[in-house]
């Protein structure tokens, strides 16, 4: 088949490129998109984001930076692809675009649909507390990640100190397994399983006042918000308290006891271990 990929940057064309061609499929153009919505401003950081994609770009593989969906049928069709196949895409796709290849779109999406659908699936496990996650592949249809389903694998553990770099090699590795099988459903005209709406749940943009730290909420709770922000962040940043009358971000916390300030949380103690004063915003200090 000749594909069409969709990413959010150089690796994760990479890892779909990889995956399509050691299937016995040809990849024909990378989709990029510049803006979290159509019509936007760009990104942050975008300019960076997009140098690395053409440093990367194989010979012969076209670039499309669409700047609004109206066009993206056209030129999807320009390509003459088979199917299209996504892995980090903020738009919605229309249906035009999505009928603009022979056999449709897949999707790639970081959790065990119809659990966490929308734009931050593993920043809500975590936020959660959940023990792990997995990848679905599934098709792309005019709303967010609620496409029938292709290929679906779990068990990518989520530590307690979980940051990107080595969660997402495990979830490319996953990717490398799931994705084959998609393909070749895909390509058999196969539709998949229907996701269970009973079991659906949206992880969405978090609230501003996630960035806050409740000494009264449960020591858990407070403790996930820390490693969630963490895992946002790659180690760099977490929310903000007030940690003996002063204002500090934390960086990482203990539900044991451990080297560092005890806090009185809703239903017990928590240790702060790792901050940063607010006053002095590159001062790590170990508690």
């Amino acid at each position: 088949m000749r594909i069409v990929l969709v990413s959010y940057a150089a690796n994760g064309f990479a890892v779909l490129h990889r995956t399509c061609e050691r299937a016995g499929h040809t990849p024909v153009a990378y989709l990029h998109a510049r803006s979290l919505r159509p019509r936007g401003p760009a990104r942050g950081g975008a300019g960076e984001t997009v140098a690395g994609i053409v440093d990367a770009l194989p010979d012969g593989v076209d670039l499309l930076l669409p700047g609004r969906t109206g066009a993206l049928a056209a030129s999807l069709r320009a390509q003459e692809a088979d199917l299209l196949v996504c892995y980090g895409c903020p738009w919605r796709f229309p249906a035009a675009a999505l009928a603009a290849t022979r056999l449709g779109a897949l999707n790639v999406h970081t959790s065990l649909l119809p659990r966490y659908r929308g734009p931050l699936p593993i920043h809500w496990a975590v936020r959660n507390g959940d023990p792990e996650t997995g990848v679905t592949v599934h098709r792309m249809d005019e709303r967010f990640d609620t496409g029938n389903v292709l290929a679906q694998e779990g068990g990518v553990r989520l530590p307690d100190d979980v940051l990107p770099a080595a969660l997402f090699e495990e979830v490319d590795r996953v990717i490398g397994r799931l994705l084959p099988t998609a393909l070749e459903r895909a390509a058999a005209g196969d539709p998949g399983e229907p996701q269970d709406p009973a079991g659906a749940s949206y992880a969405g943009w978090w609230e501003p006042s996630f960035s806050t730290v409740d000494w009264g909420w449960p020591a858990r709770r407070i403790h996930d918000q820390v490693r969630a922000l963490r895992f946002g962040s790659s180690g760099r940043s977490g929310p903000r308290a007030r940690l003996d009358g002063a204002r500090v971000t934390v960086l990482r916390t203990s539900l044991v006891p451990a080297s560092g300030v005890e806090v009185a949380c809703g239903d017990g103690p928590l240790w702060v271990t790792e901050f940063t004063s607010d006053a002095e915003p590159d001062e790590h200090r170990l508690a």
